[in-house]
């Protein structure tokens, strides 16, 4: 037999099943399944239709009348193979999930310590036939301070409630307490979700920042017990720069990464483990819609931390599972055009690319065999980006320039492709034109061939570029197609701090990327005074440089291996 989830449509019920009468009656099912979902999986077996329901027609019909409500979710199942015992694997099943309470702190509790065992999500799906979902919803009950679990626990407060509690802070969660104990009562339900997010109120209690010397307005109530900012927009830029003067203070006392979530977004803290700064835990800083912020010290994600525990057990080097700062797009992206500044160069220096020509010759390289370099790009957005570029532009007209000193016409690149069977060179012919040409244009020639058959992507991009000193400012500027693939929220904030200073970027930290590339845009465009409208990516430069310490950049980890050996 195996679990599986299957398509509840695709599911009905047994002509054998031994429930003949009451199979229907499911008003006592439906609220429990609503609530905390199916927690004990279909007995069923395939037929010609799709699968009959074995065991489990009053929970299938309960799933039914759920389904006319909302989409109906694929529902865990037992499947039995030829052979099986139905009564042996429906006894098994019910003991197996007899271990589970129906109780959602139960439930929390048995994951819960299960966890702490090194089981992940789908271990503990697995084990009881439930959906990782529903793991996910008990193991967030972390988060609910001790009382008020009672009141759930004796019935007070509904699981709806609860479950909305479990994204609450608890400073939040201890006021929504007070709140319940007084004659005022506190919300629940979707009362209770625009408590905890649709509120502007911002209490200075909040504030990172000194209060007194901010200059905002504060408002109080009749007793003066709480305060609360007038304007909560104007609470956000200096909340941001304590957050920041925060972040930088994280790194400089050496921990390894320091993460600025979203305001509102969720840190899921059952699926981290503590771990010391000197092991390699980071910071992520938590930032609710109320303005409260939570540091959550010393966290590295399960996943992670199995990765690090196996390493060290085999001796094997600790890898770190950072994303790369660049995606694999935007890295070929800034490949082609500083691949088109530098070939661009080479043309005006026939010396050095008849230097490379002879060096290439003796140890190869990846593309002299000889084929023109293809710039294959991974979308049509970068393509039309490269065909703007000037220096691209310039390299197309000394192609023709080029074809004509020769004879030859050519629609495409001068050298032909790898994949290019279309294109054929007259290797006599060629040599016979060339034997009439004078030195100064067969080297011209050599400088074109060179340069087109100089390979995107490669230290020797950056090695020529650093030799040449290419300034990609003469036929590049960041586009549109840049920005859309610039996607590492830290990189962005660095760019912002390059071109509108640290007081804006700070202020700017918990805002999300396509707002913070907004700002770096209206700079550019002159929309927004004061910043450096003049600006380029240290991603222009050569060699390149990156914004974080992290690693994942092709670029330089290249260049960074073969440095050793350039004598510019």
């Amino acid at each position: 037999m195996q679990l599986t989830h299957i398509n509840l449509f695709d599911l009905k019920p047994a002509k054998v099943n031994v429930r003949k009468r009451g199979g229907k009656d499911v008003e006592d099912l439906v609220p429990s399944i609503r609530s905390i979902g199916l927690i004990q999986p279909l007995l069923v077996r395939p037929n010609c239709e799709g699968y009959e329901v074995i065991a489990g027609q009053r929970r299938y019909h309960a799933l039914m009348h759920l389904a006319e409500d909302c989409t109906a979710e694929p529902v865990p199942c037992i499947v039995m193979d030829e052979g099986d015992d139905a009564a042996a694997i429906e006894a098994s099943l019910a003991e197996n999930v007899a271990r589970l309470p129906m109780d959602e702190i139960d439930q929390y509790q048995a994951f819960a310590a299960l966890v702490t065992q090194g089981l992940d999500i789908a271990d503990i799906a697995n084990k009881f036939g439930v959906t990782e979902r529903l793991v996910t919803k008990r193991l967030a009950i972390a988060n609910i301070i001790g009382p008020i679990l009672t009141l759930y626990r004796k019935d007070e407060i509904g699981p709806e409630t609860l479950r909305i509690l479990t994204m609450a802070t608890k400073t939040q969660q201890k006021k929504w307490l007070e709140l319940w104990k007084s004659d005022e009562g506190a919300p629940q339900g979707h009362r209770l979700k625009c408590w905890l997010f649709g509120g502007t109120q911002i209490s200075t209690e909040a504030a990172l920042f000194d209060v007194a010397d901010s200059g905002l307005v504060v408002i109080g109530d009749l007793f003066g017990d709480d305060c609360y900012f007038a304007d909560s927009q104007a609470f956000w830029p200096l909340q941001s720069q304590a957050i920041a003067e925060a972040r930088d203070a994280y790194l400089a006392d050496g921990w390894v990464d320091v993460i600025v979530l979203e305001i509102g977004e969720h840190f899921p803290s059952y699926d981290y483990v503590d771990t010391p700064k000197e092991n390699g835990g980071k910071v992520y800083v938590h930032i609710a819609h109320n303005g409260e912020v939570t540091f959550y010290e010393g966290q590295l994600s399960r996943q992670e931390a199995r990765a690090r525990d196996k390493a060290r057990a085999s001796g094997d080097e600790v890898k770190t599972t950072d994303r790369p700062e660049l995606t694999k797009a935007m890295q070929r992206y800034l490949d082609l055009h500083r691949h088109a500044a530098v070939r661009c160069d080479l043309l005006d220096n026939p010396g050095i690319a008849l230097r490379l020509a002879v060096s290439q010759a003796i140890a190869g390289s990846e593309l002299w065999s000889v084929s023109a370099e293809a710039q294959k790009a991974p979308s049509e957005a970068i393509t039309e980006s490269l065909a703007d570029n000037a220096a691209e532009e310039s390299f197309r007209e000394e192609r023709a320039k080029v074809a004509e000193l020769l004879g030859i016409e050519t629609n495409a690149t001068f050298v032909p492709r790898q994949d290019d069977w279309s294109v054929s060179r007259d290797l006599h012919g060629i040599f016979a034109k060339l034997v009439t040409l004078t030195d100064d244009d067969v080297m011209r020639v050599l400088a074109f061939v060179v340069a087109e058959t100089l390979a995107a992507g490669t230290p020797m991009v950056d090695a020529l570029g650093i030799m040449l000193g290419t300034d990609m400012s003469k036929s590049w500027q960041p586009d549109e197609t840049f920005f859309d693939l610039l996607r590492d929220k830290e990189a962005i904030n660095a760019m912002l701090r390059e071109i509108g200073g640290k007081r804006v970027a700070d202020s700017n930290v918990t805002e999300t990327a396509k707002t913070q590339k907004g700002i770096i845009h209206d700079y550019l465009s002159g929309t927004r005074e004061g910043g450096k409208q003049d600006w380029h990516p240290r991603y222009a430069a050569f060699p390149m440089k990156a914004y974080t310490k992290r690693s994942g950049i092709a670029a330089i980890d290249n260049w960074k291996a073969v440095k050793k050996n350039h004598h510019a």
